[in-house]
């Protein structure tokens, strides 16, 4: 299974839902970068991806976007694919 890392902050309900997606489809760790805490980190976020809110998900090295993003890629049929790629 693919790693997945998530830029995320403490109090955000798009990221709990998000994680709860994505433990429904087997994935068991997740890893946390919280731009609420360091700054430094959301400015890098941002150079990333383009966009300024949390979440914003990563699967392996595919940006899969934020909460919306992976709530309609699960309902295409990718997200499980995507996972599992190796």
């Amino acid at each position: 299974m693919q790693a997945v890392k998530m830029y995320t902050t403490a109090v955000c309900p798009y990221c709990v839902r998000a994680k709860q997606i994505l433990k429904a489809r087997g994935v068991e760790q997740i890893e946390e970068i919280r731009i609420d805490t360091d700054p430094d980190l959301r400015h890098k976020m941002i150079e990333i991806t383009g966009r300024r809110t949390v979440p914003q998900i990563f699967i392996g090295q595919t940006h899969v976007g934020g909460c919306d993003d992976l709530v309609a890629l699960d309902g295409q049929g990718g997200l499980t694919p995507l996972l599992n790629a190796a």
